[in-house]
């Protein structure tokens, strides 16, 4: 399932009145919807076929400020532009907005009209693109965690993001009557999400007090991006709405637990058979699930900058938490990096626990389909599954320590290289070159409060 609204449908919906702005949007490095707001009646003229953005979009921080340093963008060059190129497909109703519609876009070269390399959607597009010259099909699910809060983005910030206080008190783990609290912003959340086309199976209190858990139904690789990418989208609009905030951070609280995005994932051939299940192979693996399994942990450190692109993002893993600490691989164990679910039946697939709620969903699935795939060409041979406490084994390879460490490993990657492309890998190693150094410019709240005097 994709959108839900064809061209037609959005003309029909003008001409009654009922939709007046459409939301032109893009994905841009941090896995943000960016764009423009068209008025109806210009985008059915001629937008639906094309507008433009400045190609900085995909040379910000979080900030939105431009660092330099990126080949694709830079002062001397000009900051140009990109080509916003919406994808029909992708068109759906906006309800918790009034008369909204939205679409998202690809980004081509203003001058050629190519596809932009490190687009995240068209990283993802060109995975895709290497399965099906297998014959497979990639499908995917996200589960999206977060922390919502009792104060507006805006009281936070006036705040200096001091004195923030979780939604509800106590810790809410499948907590039926906390999350009847709740139900004001997270009954809107799943309606409108399904009414916007994204299938949100259910929502759930989370380990720790004020944190939730959305879970989307399985779907192809790219939706299932698309989905995420809007589902986080309108839980901060929905949120904003109700004079609450959320927090997608990796890690907002040290004395709090993390907020992860597990990523499950499995093979399909043409007709949506399952090539990952084998009711003969040892947990009803089959040898392409045994051999995609072992490239992921293969080239675990090299995908991890993928999946924690930030230096918050590795204060996450951290023993007896439920975010993992190594890259093994275990039979429905939470303390691995990488779990196997629905052991023995058609659902089997792999889970893989490292993501936080901070990743990009499309460089995420690019890189976990790209190790995978790796491992299917190479038929990698699959290790045993690790049996016990993995927070406890120092013999396991443990998940990269710092930002620093996974881009290191990321510049290193041959797989990734051939996989994404260099020009591609260097972008993103300078999007963490640069997180590393504005984290290390700034003199942080724990030092001045454990220095101060005593220093």
């Amino acid at each position: 399932m994709a959108g839900n609204l064809t061209i037609q449908e959005l003309k029909m919906a003008a001409e009654a009145g009922e939709i007046d702005t459409v939301l032109v949007c893009c994905v841009d490095m941090q896995g943000r919807l960016m764009g423009k707001r068209f008025h109806v009646t210009n985008f059915l003229e001629s937008s639906h076929e094309e507008t433009h953005c400045c190609n900085y979009m995909l040379a910000t921080d979080l900030e939105m400020a431009t660092p330099d340093g990126y080949a694709t963008t830079s002062w001397q060059a000009g900051y140009g532009d990109y080509v916003m190129k919406p994808d029909l497909s992708t068109m759906r109703r906006v309800p918790w907005l009034e008369g909204t519609a939205l679409v998202l876009c690809d980004l081509l070269d203003h001058h050629t009209h190519e596809p932009v390399p490190q687009s995240p959607r068209q990283i993802l597009k060109v995975q895709r693109a290497r399965l099906k010259e297998l014959g497979y099909d990639a499908m995917m699910a996200t589960e999206l965690e977060f922390f919502l809060f009792e104060q507006s983005y805006r009281d936070l910030a006036r705040s200096g993001y001091r004195d923030m206080t979780p939604i509800s008190d106590y810790n809410e783990d499948y907590h039926i009557l906390q999350t009847t609290k709740e139900e004001g912003i997270m009954r809107p959340v799943r309606n409108h999400l399904v009414a916007a086309g994204v299938p949100v199976e259910n929502s759930k209190g989370e380990a720790e007090t004020g944190q939730e858990e959305l879970n989307i139904r399985y779907a192809e690789a790219l939706d299932c991006a698309d989905h995420h990418t809007i589902a986080k989208h309108a839980v901060k609009e929905i949120a904003w709405q109700h004079g609450r905030s959320v927090s997608f951070m990796a890690k907002w609280n040290h004395n709090a637990a993390g907020s992860s995005s597990h990523i499950h994932q499995a093979l399909s051939d043409s007709t949506g058979k399952s090539v990952f299940y084998d009711p003969n192979g040892a947990h009803g693996m089959s040898k392409t699930m045994e051999h995609a399994l072992a490239g992921l942990l293969e080239y675990a450190n090299d995908t991890t900058f993928f999946l924690a692109p930030y230096v918050n993002s590795y204060k996450r893993f951290a023993a007896g938490t439920f975010a993992p600490t190594s890259t093994v691989w275990s039979i429905d164990n939470r303390t691995a990096g990488f779990r196997l679910v629905g052991e023995d039946t058609k659902g089997v697939r792999i889970e893989c626990r490292i993501p936080g709620s901070d990743m990009n969903p499309y460089l995420a699935s690019a890189a976990m389909l790209a190790a995978g795939l790796r491992g299917i060409r190479e038929e990698l041979p699959l290790p045993k599954p690790f049996a016990g406490d993995a927070y406890a084994d120092d013999a396991c390879q443990h998940v990269p320590h710092s930002l620093r460490e996974a881009r290191e490993a990321l510049i290193g990657s041959d797989m990734l290289t051939q996989a994404f492309g260099a020009d591609t890998i260097a972008h993103y190693a300078r999007a963490a070159e640069w997180e590393i150094e504005e984290f290390n410019r700034v003199v942080t709240d724990y030092e001045i409060a454990r220095g101060l005097e005593q220093a």
